[in-house]
């Protein structure tokens, strides 16, 4: 009777080949560019966080919103320290 040697193969990548196969997964930097209306630097095609315009448009209401946020920090202020 014969035996039969079965040769075991191992699909195996090599360190080179999983390299090159995620070559192309590599993150890029943010590009940033210069804001039209403020000259504050901002991401592309992303509305600006320092006067809220996008493509010479106003998005967002930005002193409207900070004098919301500050008005609702000085109510809580009020209500926070007790009376006297």
């Amino acid at each position: 009777m014969y035996t039969l040697e079965v040769m075991v193969v191992r699909m195996r990548s090599t360190k080179s080949h999983r390299n090159n196969r995620r070559s192309h997964l590599k993150l890029e930097n943010p590009s940033f560019i210069a804001c039209d209306n403020c000259g504050e630097m901002k991401l592309k095609h992303i509305v600006c966080p320092n006067c809220g315009k996008y493509n010479n448009r106003e998005v967002v209401d930005i002193i409207g919103k900070t004098t919301r946020k500050e008005a609702k920090k000085t109510e809580k202020k009020k209500e926070t320290v007790p009376a006297k």
